[in-house]
C-alpha cells in the first residue's frame, strides 16, 4: 500500500519513542496521523509539530479507544494504517524477598501491552473491513503491532513484560488469517535495544555497554530504524502474518 498524501494513520503511543519516530516519518510522507496517547502534553506536542491530531486514549479501555477512533475518523477518515506502539515495561521477579509477583502489576502489563494492542487492532480492523479496497488485490489496510525480543528471550524480572509481548507474537498469524477475506494485513515488529526514553535516561557508559552486546551493528538502534521498517511493511503487500525481529542479531542473556 502506497503511503501518500492524506493517507489516514493511527498510532497508539505516538507521543514518544518508537511511536513518535514513526508518526514523524509517515507524516513526512504526507500521511494524516492521529496520535493516541495518555500523555496529553507529549502527544499534543508531537501532533502539533507534524500537523496531526491528538486523541487522549487509554488503550486498555475499549471505550476510550472507540472514542479515539471516532474522533480520528471524523477528522481524517477511516484509518488505513494502525501502529500499536503503546506499552509499559515495569520489572519484577516472580518471587522477590519471599513475596510473589504483584498480581495487579502483572494484570496491568498484560492489559496495556497485549489486551490494548488487540482492542485497538480489532476495532481498527472492523473499520478497515467496511472501507473500499485500495489495491488491485483488494487490500484495505495494514495493522502493525509492537512485540519485543523479550517475547522470545525474556530476562530476569521480565515475566509480565515477556508474557505480554509473547502474546502479541502468538496473536499475529491467527489475526492475519481472520482478516484475509477483509484484505487487512497484520504484522508485528520485535525490536531489540532501542534509544527510547527508557534507555536514554541511563548513563552514557551504560548505553554504550548495552550497545556493545549487539552483534552487528554493535550499537543501540535508532527509533528511525523502526519507523523505516514500519513504512516498508506498509508498502510491501506480501508482508503478512509474520513477526520481524529488528535487533542486530541480538539474543538476550538471562540478565
Amino acid at each position: 500500500m502506497e503511503i501518500g498524501r492524506d493517507t489516514p494513520v493511527v498510532i497508539t503511543g505516538g507521543g514518544s519513542g518508537l511511536g513518535e519516530a514513526t508518526a514523524r516519518r509517515l507524516a513526512g510522507l504526507g500521511a494524516q496521523v492521529a496520535i493516541f496517547d495518555l500523555n496529553e502534553e507529549a502527544g499534543a506536542a508531537v501532533a502539533s509539530e507534524i500537523g496531526g491530531l491528538f486523541c487522549k486514549v487509554d488503550v486498555s479501555d475499549p471505550e476510550s479507544l472507540a472514542a479515539g477512533f471516532e474522533k480520528a475518523r471524523a477528522a481524517h477518515g477511516q484509518e488505513r494504517i494502525l501502529l500499536c506502539c503503546a506499552g509499559i515495561a515495569p520489572a519484577q521477579k516472580t518471587v522477590a524477598k519471599g513475596a510473589p509477583h504483584d498480581p495487579a502489576l502483572f494484570a496491568k502489563v498484560i492489559d496495556v501491552n497485549l489486551n490494548g494492542s488487540f482492542y485497538a487492532a480489532s476495532q481498527s480492523a472492523a473499520g478497515m473491513a467496511a472501507a473500499e479496497p485500495l489495491t488491485k488485490d483488494g487490500g484495505r489496510g495494514v495493522i502493525i503491532m509492537t512485540a519485543s525480543i523479550a517475547g522470545y528471550e525474556g530476562q530476569v524480572g521480565q515475566a509480565a513484560y515477556a508474557a505480554s509481548k509473547g502474546g502479541i507474537i502468538g496473536l499475529v498469524l491467527p489475526m492475519a488469517r481472520d482478516l484475509t477475506s477483509a484484505g487487512v494485513r497484520v504484522m508485528a515488529i520485535a525490536p531489540g535495544l532501542f534509544l527510547t526514553p527508557m534507555l536514554l535516561g541511563l548513563p552514557q557508559e551504560v548505553q554504550e555497554s548495552l550497545g556493545a552486546q549487539v552483534p552487528f551493528p554493535p550499537r543501540l538502534a535508532d527509533p528511525q530504524e523502526y519507523a523505516q521498517l514500519a513504512q516498508q511493511i506498509c508498502e510491501n503487500e506480501m508482508l503478512n502474518g509474520s513477526v520481524i525481529r529488528l535487533d542486530g542479531a541480538l539474543r538476550m542473556s538471562p540478565r
